[in-house]
């Protein structure tokens, strides 16, 4: 697990640094650069949605994704266990940061835990102990972790929790998790990924209140498509 702990130290890091800094920047400021970042989101949703075979298994791993997310509330449930960790730490916050906590804490586990990077990186890591990948990753995560929490806080820094229990966990599992996904299980998933890394960019941007968590099946869904249509002989291409 070592590229999760240095994945972990390099959202800290960033984190910490534009939580202190935030504070400093104008109101006008913070706003343009939480923009920016909508907009280099969507940019980084749509790189990822290319990488599908076939737009049909991700459009059905989303809808069947939505419906078992809705019907399990995780959004419901993941922003309780966000309000729990922002009423712990209330007497040590600013009101920016008790105001933003949850949309920080929700949208930076979200874009750090989704793609490939993640799940390649874990892999190498937990099988061989090679955490190149993860380095790299954790270089662009301080960066990006640094331009979230100067907009929305010091909840973007409790992120680390998803990382070391989703990332961990597949560098743990890794054996498992190398068996088990196919070269195209981790393109669809990556796919699938980016719909709902897009979904985050139009959060960001305030144009449309998505319940992203509540996709968040659809990045187990993908995988079992494939499965499914490979056991059946059909073609992923479309």
């Amino acid at each position: 697990m070592t590229g999760t702990w240095i994945n972990i130290a390099a959202v800290l890091l960033g984190g910490g640094l534009g939580t202190l800094l935030g504070n400093r920047l104008p109101e006008r400021i913070r706003e343009t650069v939480l923009h920016g970042i909508g907009l280099v989101t969507l940019m980084v949703g749509i790189h990822l949605t290319l990488k599908t075979q076939n737009t049909l298994i991700v459009l059905g791993s989303v809808l069947v994704g939505g419906l078992l997310g809705e019907w399990w509330r995780l959004e419901a449930h993941l922003e309780r266990f966000s309000n729990r960790l922002r009423d712990r730490m209330a007497k040590r916050l600013s009101a920016r940061n008790v105001q933003h906590f949850t949309e920080g804490f929700i949208t930076a586990s979200l874009v750090f835990c989704v793609g490939p990077m993640t799940i390649l990186g874990a892999i190498q890591d937990g099988l061989v102990g090679d955490y190149s990948l993860l380095a790299i990753k954790s270089l662009l995560d301080g960066f990006t972790a640094f331009a979230f929490a100067s907009s929305l806080g010091v909840g973007v820094l409790f992120s680390i929790l998803t990382i070391f229990v989703y990332q961990g966990g597949l560098s743990l599992l890794a054996g498992l998790a190398q068996n088990a996904l196919t070269a195209p299980m981790i393109a669809e998933m990556t796919a699938t990924g980016g719909v709902l890394i897009l979904g985050i960019g139009l959060l960001l941007l305030e144009l449309k209140r998505i319940r992203v968590a509540n996709l968040l099946p659809a990045l187990v869904v993908a995988p079992l498509i494939v499965a499914a249509l490979q056991a059946l002989g059909i073609p992923l291409a479309p």
